[in-house]
């Protein structure tokens, strides 16, 4: 099980978010009387670690098993299975099922769906003639908090949906997530949306705040000052660029998930040989807290003055007579030795990967890409990849942000590209190159490019950057500040009516409303400094606003967001929400595909 976050310094109330899911998941067990088998979809066992733990549960007089292929042993005559809404795990289910009857099994069994059931779920139990047997219900587990700043849907294949095959349910769920989250911290009186799935999300929650309104006649001014949605399709280019931060890059390499990295016990300085360990990233870790957003060259050098700090103290001890105060200095000194040990090594470790000519190629590419200026110069790198056959996803993740960039290929060198990557990975990809085709990242050219634009007028790409005292977001990819980040920082500062004419050149329709009793309240136009008094709430905290990426957030983003809180004149919090937390490899995973 992954460590669960601490909440205590979160902007709102997070804790009693997770207390209420934890209650309503206990209900669930307390009303089936007796021994249970909890059978968990293994993705969502992911999500519940971050909520509960385990022996919480075993309490309740239950027996943990994971969804698989395979039929569940247990001797509990009540199964429970606590899946999410997707037909492949319907069948799983089926399987099992029938698989207790032709042994002659008699057991009770129950179907969660989260967070809530679907009609085709439910169709493939009729088909298997099993809807009469099972007892459905549902566990609304909409928000999973991941920090006390990082709001979690949950919603891994909704860029995918949304973009290649149609499917807008999850922009239902993010709507009401977003209103749950009104019903125990206020109507959000100020909406920003920008990109088409946001300005959707925007319009279900004002339906679903006429149909099931959250009550905002009281005088009390809500929590939430402001809800800021951005489409990922509106910023493409940042999530395929390389992260430079300390967690950013720890995600590239290690893979962050829910919260922790799973690796070889031996780089931990574990002896136990080819045994794997997981290791724990968020804020209970005060160390990790203090550099987790820092560009990784800081970070090292950070890490090195600690320990020759620690070094020195060590000597000092040794070779002179301490008073009692300052042997207690020096104990409370080494209690912060176990983390610092552990980010050294995670640290060393990610060096063996960032000092790999491969990846300082790739960087310098990725930059040569966003500068867009030398077309020829990106256009050969990427055939020289494809046909040395250098992994795919890293690959297709260039040559994405090089159509992106260019706002497609030639029609010439989009059929050469393709036709050189179906020969270098074989045809089974046609699917994967088809989806990216309907999504608009990798496609020929119809108009005109307007990234020079855009890069220049919003000052995305920053010389001289420095990296140990940053003075601009720019920092966490060394030198480019994200899109996305420059968008949130105007519609923080000024609103988008300075910025109107850059947000058409982006994909997508753009909204700014106001609504419930304090649509009349002064947004973000006339605060552009703290002295403004409405920036604060009334118990002298600074103002929250909630920035929803629909399509995932990179931990780069997020760093570049935290580094906006922290600088002075700042007048808000800022609280973090997704659909899911990705990096470039990631993203372009879900659109892959292979025929057969």
């Amino acid at each position: 099980m992954a460590q669960i976050p601490n909440l205590d310094n979160a902007p709102i109330n997070l804790i009693s978010i997770r207390e209420q899911s934890q209650k309503e998941l206990i209900n669930i067990l307390k009303n089936i009387r007796g021994k249970k088998c909890l059978v968990i979809d293994p993705k969502l066992g992911d999500s519940l670690s971050l909520i509960i733990q385990t022996s919480l549960l075993k309490e309740h007089g239950v027996e943990l098993r994971h969804l698989s292929a395979d039929h569940i042993q247990t001797d509990c005559t009540k199964v429970v299975y606590l899946v999410r809404s997707q037909p492949n795990l319907m069948r799983y289910i089926c399987f099992n099922i029938h698989h207790d009857e032709s042994k002659g099994l008699q057991r009770e069994y129950h179907v969660y769906f989260v967070p809530r059931r679907t009609v085709a779920c439910e169709k493939v139990l009729e088909e298997e003639k099993l809807h009469n047997t099972v007892t459905i219900a549902e566990y609304p587990l909409y928000i999973v908090p991941m920090d006390e700043d990082v709001l979690s849907f949950e919603l891994d294949l909704a860029y995918k949906e949304c973009q290649v095959d149609g499917d807008t349910s999850s922009l239902w769920h993010i709507a009401k997530a977003i209103h749950k989250l009104e019903f125990s911290f206020g109507l959000i009186p100020n909406v920003r949306a920008k990109g088409k799935a946001s300005v959707r999300v925007a319009d279900i929650l004002n339906r679903m705040q006429a149909e099931e309104p959250v009550n905002s006649s009281d005088m009390v001014m809500p929590e939430i000052n402001t809800l800021i949605l951005l489409d990922r399709e509106v910023d493409m280019v940042t999530p395929l660029c390389s992260q430079l931060t300390y967690e950013g890059l720890l995600d590239e390499f290690l893979n962050i998930k829910n919260g922790s990295v799973e690796i070889d016990a031996s780089i931990m300085g574990l002896q136990q040989e080819g045994k794997k360990t997981k290791v724990p990233l968020n804020s209970t870790d005060k160390l990790f807290k203090e550099i987790r957003d820092l560009n990784f060259e800081v970070v090292v050098q950070i890490l090195r003055q600690k320990a020759t700090s620690m070094k020195q103290d060590y000597t000092e001890m040794t070779t002179t007579s301490q008073s009692v105060s300052e042997l207690k200095d020096f104990v409370k000194k080494l209690n912060s030795l176990p983390e610092i040990t552990r980010h050294i090594n995670l640290a060393q470790h990610l060096t063996t990967f960032t000092s790999k000519p491969s990846f300082l190629g790739q960087l310098d590419m990725e930059h040569t890409i966003v500068e867009s200026q030398s077309y020829d110069i990106c256009f050969d790198y990427i055939e020289e990849l494809i046909q040395k056959q250098e992994p795919l996803t890293m690959v297709l993740r260039l040559l994405i942000l090089f159509s992106i960039t260019n706002s497609g290929l030639p029609k010439k060198h989009f059929d050469y590209l393709r036709r050189e990557l179906l020969h270098s990975y074989g045809f089974e990809h046609m699917a994967t190159l088809n989806n990216l085709e309907k999504a608009g990242l990798f496609k020929k050219q119809e108009s005109r490019s307007n990234w020079l634009t855009i890069k220049r007028a919003l000052q995305l790409v920053v010389e001289d950057t420095d990296t140990a005292n940053p003075n601009d977001i720019s920092y966490v990819f060394s030198g480019y500040a994200p899109l996305s980040i420059r968008l949130i920082q105007h519609a923080i500062r000024s609103g988008w009516r300075p910025v109107e004419e850059i947000l058409k050149l982006l994909p997508g329709p753009h909204l700014e409303t106001k609504r419930g009793a304090f649509s009349n309240s002064p947004s973000f136009d006339s605060l552009s400094g703290v002295s403004n008094g409405i920036a604060k709430v009334p118990d002298g905290r600074r103002a929250l606003v909630l920035v929803v990426f629909v399509g995932g957030v990179t931990f780069a983003e997020i760093s570049a967001l935290r580094f906006l809180c922290s600088q002075e004149g700042m007048a808000y919090d800022l609280i973090i929400a997704t659909t899911k937390i990705v990096n470039g490899q990631t993203l372009v995973e879900t659109f892959m595909e292979k025929l057969g």
